[in-house]
């Protein structure tokens, strides 16, 4: 880029966007957010100046970069971690997949305390999603929960590793074994994270993750399926891209694969265009360069905003202990190294005090909070409006973290002054019950 322009660039940031001047009690500190400086501006009108926009050099950079850092054969960027989730699902649901693939009726495990487009592929599949229960301290899967609900029709199991926390690989990955069930890591808040220094998103046959403007990294909007599974791969860019037979990159006419294996069944004249033969029921999920530019940026950063997410965490840990009369705090799952999403706090049953009270008190200091997602799906409007067929086991740990639970933030954008002054706000409320 011409060094000019650069400067512009990065003048305008200073002046516009470098720095707000925190004032506790005024300036209010979100569950989340993102974080950047003038080298992301740079890089989005590096993309903006090629005049591609759609996906291009940036994007498949951006994918290669991703794979090498997770340990992956494959990466496909989407337009969002939601998008990445329906692939995986319709993946698994694809012809081309043979005896292999989930059919209508399959069951599928999952929690029920999980974000709606972990469980909505599902329903649109025609598939059955069956809830187990969760942990308290950990809010991921209760493995000793998996046992009870297994039935012959369970094909596969979707879990997210819930706000950064890895989920017990181990004792998931034999029951997948023993039952011959598909695995999807649900990442889209994990990016980062490490079982037995292992990335997560490493360990499933599919991965998902999420690049939305509150999650470890961000493309704006975007996400990303990864796997090793080569026939994998090509069923997901073939649903990603409209449902082509080949790949193709996007404004060339060459063949980048040999295909996923259904255009033998074609009835299409033998010279017609290969670009133009569809093997599945696809959507258009892809990203741009613009966003991809961004992510590259971003992805770059990943470790230094991973560091931060854990000193805020560990910092909020330390202060909120001496309450823990009060709380049920986070704990990390063993063998695990989290990249924190956020830090949940969950009330005890004889807490003197209710959720609504402090996360009243939290909101009026102006200090971000959130609930753990849908809480529990089959109580939400949707869930019972359409009637949505299901199957549960005991929820009693996720109902109750649906009545009792809340999360702050972590995210780099808190500084070690605004960490502070969420400590004092905590304290400031807590004190008057002890």
């Amino acid at each position: 880029m011409d060094k000019k322009l650069a400067d512009l660039i990065r003048l305008g940031y200073k002046r516009k966007l470098s720095y707000t001047k925190f004032v506790p009690g005024q300036v209010h500190i979100p569950a989340s957010g993102k974080s950047f400086d003038h080298k992301e501006l740079i890089a989005m009108t590096e993309a903006v100046l090629d005049g591609w926009w759609t996906e291009g050099r940036f994007a498949s950079e951006f994918e290669n970069k991703l794979a090498k850092l997770l340990g992956v054969k494959y990466c496909i960027m989407t337009n969002s971690g939601s998008s990445a989730n329906l692939l995986s699902i319709s993946a698994l649901a694809s012809h081309n997949l043979a005896e292999k693939r989930i059919k209508l009726g399959d069951e599928v495990i999952t929690l029920a305390a999980a974000f709606p487009t972990t469980v909505n592929p599902l329903i649109l599949k025609g598939l059955t999603p069956v809830f187990v229960d969760i942990d308290l301290a950990t809010a991921n899967v209760d493995v000793s929960q998996l046992e009870k609900i297994v039935s012959k029709k369970t094909k596969a199991i979707f879990l997210p590793h819930h706000l950064g926390n890895p989920f017990n690989v181990d004792a998931v990955k034999k029951f997948c074994r023993r039952y011959k069930l598909w695995l999807i890591e649900d990442c889209c808040d994990a990016l980062g994270s490490r079982y037995k220094n292992r990335y997560v998103g490493t360990f499933g046959d599919l991965a998902t993750f999420s690049f939305y403007a509150a999650h470890h990294i961000t493309t704006g909007e975007g996400g990303a399926v990864v796997t090793n599974n080569p026939q994998l791969a090509k069923i997901i860019r073939s649903l990603r891209d409209w449902g082509r037979e080949y790949w193709f990159k996007t404004g060339s006419d060459k063949r980048r694969d040999e295909g996923v294996g259904a255009v033998k069944l074609s009835q299409l004249p033998s010279d017609y265009d290969d670009k133009f033969i569809f093997s599945e029921v696809g959507y258009n999920l892809k990203t741009t360069d613009l966003q991809a530019s961004l992510g590259l940026i971003q992805l770059s950063k990943l470790n230094k905003f991973a560091k931060i997410r854990e000193s805020n965490f560990n910092y909020l840990n330390a202060k909120l202990s001496g309450f823990s009369n009060f709380f049920i705090l986070p704990k990390a799952e063993a063998r695990s190294a989290p990249s924190w999403f956020g830090f949940l706090i969950t009330l005890k049953s004889d807490c003197p005090f209710s959720r609504k009270e402090i996360v009243d008190h939290l909101h009026q200091n102006n200090v971000g909070t959130r609930m753990l997602f849908t809480g529990n799906v089959t109580k939400q409007p949707y869930f019972i409006t359409h009637q949505v067929k299901h199957r549960k086991g005991d929820l009693t740990n996720t109902d109750f973290i649906l009545k009792n639970s809340f999360w702050v933030g972590v995210y780099q954008g808190i500084d070690k002054k605004k960490r502070e002054y969420m400590a004092k706000v905590f304290e400031n409320f807590l004190n008057r019950y002890i």
